[in-house]
């Protein structure tokens, strides 16, 4: 659909569901016109937050959630009062606690069959690369299935008794954060049984530039299925569209989807995540981070898993004449981090400037100081880990050819050129 038509038809359909008498949020019925005071109490609205524009959808039909401990909304207990945008013409504005979109979706009389859950499964728990098991859900009783482990695609058996599948987690705009490969298989099997799709956007907290090796197909992998740059810059709704769009689905199928717009939002806000998407990415720091420093997951030693600054450090034994030290523990995230106990040299980029680029410095300075028997990339099963998260061979073979920053960056442009054009045909939000 034309882009301007897809706003048009969304305003329309919000004009259209205003009439709605009452909702429910957690357990308490309110009237349609308190909702609008509800979500303009922060300045972005989340598709979460808009239940005028999907409840109706959802209504008499067989649904299944795609979920984790990010897909939240508002509930109606206040729990504390904060100055309104000048926009909104109010004066002070209500906090509300914040429930699960499943609770809300069952308290509004919603028909929930079962939650699918990503990485690090629906609690948030679950250390990166551990299988996620499935089970029940000890508030609800709903059946829990995983997607991640040899699961990671629906099948049509558990797409059998539904109807709808809703998508509500909470992305961080790097093409290695499995999310939207979760998505990807969500939307492939919902198009081989002709069920529907509705994604609840999500601003993206680094949405606000492109950059990296766009992914050569031959290197695809679950941390990484299409050909896109690392950090792409789109929200998790305007990605799905991309997928559709760009025949990515098998047999180029294109799925029934449905996306449920932000509102406020923009490629340049800032958003600070209420919950934090996975165990080691605890704050915005990590999370700006992250796109840069989710490549030392590829060399021997340690991107500060098991500290409480996980992607803001980096270190390994074999870094000695590096000026940081730290020495990695189990913790939350990690229950058994790389170098578990031993003093890991190398660099706190905790006071870093806000990134809106990848930095290769540190990845670089990492390598030409490595001192180590071993080599410094590591495998996984018989691959370099880094060609995987790079999506390319490329950056591995210019760090070690003695490229600089810059050389390798140029390198990316022609790609990064071509992917913009595609990417602008899928954008929501300006």
């Amino acid at each position: 659909m034309n882009q301007k038509l897809f706003k048009y038809t969304l305003i329309a359909l919000f004009l259209a569901n205003s009439s709605l008498g009452q909702i429910t949020i957690g357990g308490k019925e309110i009237e349609n016109n308190q909702v609008h005071s509800l979500i303009t109490n922060s300045e972005i609205i989340t598709g979460a937050q808009q239940p005028n524009l999907y409840l109706p959808e959802l209504k008499g039909k067989r649904v299944g959630v795609v979920t984790n401990q990010t897909g939240i909304t508002n509930g109606t207990k206040i729990i504390g009062k904060k100055s309104c945008n000048e926009k909104t013409g109010m004066g002070s504005c209500a906090i509300f606690e914040q429930i699960s979109i499943v609770d809300f979706l069952i308290d509004n009389g919603i028909d929930v069959k079962k939650i699918f859950s990503p990485e690090h499964g629906f609690r948030g728990d679950v250390d990166a690369g551990e299988t996620v098991k499935s089970g029940k859900d000890i508030k609800t009783g709903l059946p829990i299935v995983s997607l991640y482990g040899k699961n990671k695609k629906p099948t049509a058996t558990q797409y059998a008794d539904l109807d709808i599948v809703l998508f509500d987690i909470q992305d961080v705009g790097a093409r290695f954060y499995t999310y939207i490969s979760t998505l990807h298989y969500i939307m492939e099997t919902a198009a081989e049984t002709g069920k529907k799709v509705i994604v609840l956007d999500r601003p993206n907290p680094n949405g606000h530039y492109v950059d990296g090796p766009v992914l050569d197909l031959k290197h695809s992998t679950f941390v990484g299925m299409h050909p896109v740059p690392v950090v792409y810059g789109m929200t998790i709704g305007e990605y799905a569209q991309m997928i559709n769009g760009e025949g990515w689905l098998a047999n180029k199928a294109k799925a029934d989807l449905t996306v449920v717009p932000l509102r406020n939002y923009t490629h340049q806000s800032k958003y600070s995540l209420p919950v934090k998407p996975s165990p080691n990415l605890p704050n915005d720091k990590s999370i700006n981070l992250y796109p840069s420093t989710c490549f030392f997951e590829a060399f021997n030693g340690s991107e500060g898993r098991g500290t409480d600054k996980p992607f803001q450090v980096y270190g390994s034994p074999y870094l000695k004449n590096m000026p940081y030290q730290f020495v990695p523990k189990p913790n939350e995230g990690a229950k058994n981090p790389r170098f578990n106990g031993e003093i890991c040299y190398g660099e706190d980029l905790s006071d870093a400037d806000f990134l809106s680029e990848i930095n290769l410095e540190w990845l670089i300075r990492a390598y030409n100081n490595y001192e180590g028997k071993d080599p410094f990339w590591i495998k996984q099963s018989g691959a370099f880990w880094i060609d995987k998260l790079a999506g390319t061979d490329q950056l591995r073979k210019q760090i070690e050819q003695g490229l600089s920053e810059a050389e390798i960056k140029a390198s990316w442009q022609k790609d990064l050129e071509a992917f913009k054009k595609i990417r602008v045909k899928y954008l929501i939000y300006p």
